[in-house]
């Protein structure tokens, strides 16, 4: 019974200085601390960049696939077993490479436009005075949605 009560007040003296803790904690944050979300998601659907990027990479896989078909019917024309493995390790490597360059070309594309989508919404949080920008996606409660005006000077 002693026990049991003693664990009860370590408890309660605990739970009393976490409050504490936290009320002395969020103290410092200023009155005038303003929070904005953003819906990332939306804002890279609504990005011209991105659309023209997907048209492009299409195009991409559709010249690719016009060239796989011409080489398969190279490869057919062959008349020796020989002669098409040769023929397939020849286009093995080729392909290896042109897949290799799209990849690429599409990562360093895709990457420069997620560093000018995050830059606009930067100077967008800067421009309305907010101190921090969340993802609307981890946001369950709270901040102002600066996701249309983000929008709008996305391209």
């Amino acid at each position: 019974m002693k026990k049991q009560m003693m664990m009860l007040t370590i408890t309660a003296v605990a739970f009393v200085a976490g409050i504490g803790f936290n009320n002395v904690a969020m103290s410092d944050v200023p009155a005038n601390y303003k929070v904005a979300v953003v819906d990332v998601s939306a804002v890279v659907a609504k990005s011209t960049q991105v659309q023209a990027l997907k048209k492009e990479q299409q195009t991409k896989t559709q010249e690719l696939q016009k060239w796989l078909n011409t080489v398969r019917a190279d490869v057919e024309k062959q008349s020796t077993k020989e002669g098409k493995e040769k023929l397939v390790k020849k286009y093995d490597a080729e392909f290896a490479k042109k897949q290799e360059a799209i990849r690429k070309n599409y990562a360093t594309k895709l990457q420069a436009i997620d560093k000018s989508i995050s830059e606009t919404i930067a100077k967008e949080a800067k421009a309305q005075n907010y101190n921090l920008v969340l993802s609307k996606g981890t946001v369950l409660y709270g901040g102002d949605d600066i996701t249309a005006s983000v929008m709008k000077t996305v391209k």
